[in-house]
């Protein structure tokens, strides 16, 4: 069984659009995903993440704080799943909620670094 990352896209415009009840039920119905992921020890980890941050590069200059991308390219929480294969993997990642939002998973495998 491999490990794979889903890097959440997106889907920001909308939540912002939607009423507090509204907001609330989406954010449940994450909460069923990833419970029945965690119940079928698919899910490993995953949170989202907090809007502030830093774009480093050029041998860790800090080059602007960031994320400045367009907001279909932020992303906004990752998740680690297991999978058998690659195609589990995608397969798991449709029953998202985050297509409710016009948001985009996407989906890595997460390689071994075996030194």
């Amino acid at each position: 069984m491999a490990k794979y990352l889903y890097l959440f896209r997106g889907g920001d415009v909308k939540m912002a659009e939607s009423s507090p009840e509204e907001t609330q039920e989406h954010m449940q119905k994450w909460g069923v995903w990833m419970q029945d992921l965690a119940q079928r020890g698919k899910l490993v980890d995953g949170l989202p993440l907090a809007r502030p941050g830093k774009v480093v590069q050029k041998s860790g200059e800090v080059m602007h704080d960031g994320p400045f991308a367009e907001g279909t390219e932020v992303v906004g929480g990752y998740m680690i799943i297991n999978a058998d294969s690659f195609e589990e993997a995608v397969e798991i990642s449709k029953e998202c909620p985050i297509y409710e939002n016009d948001g985009t998973t996407e989906v890595r495998e997460i390689m071994n670094m075996d030194m």
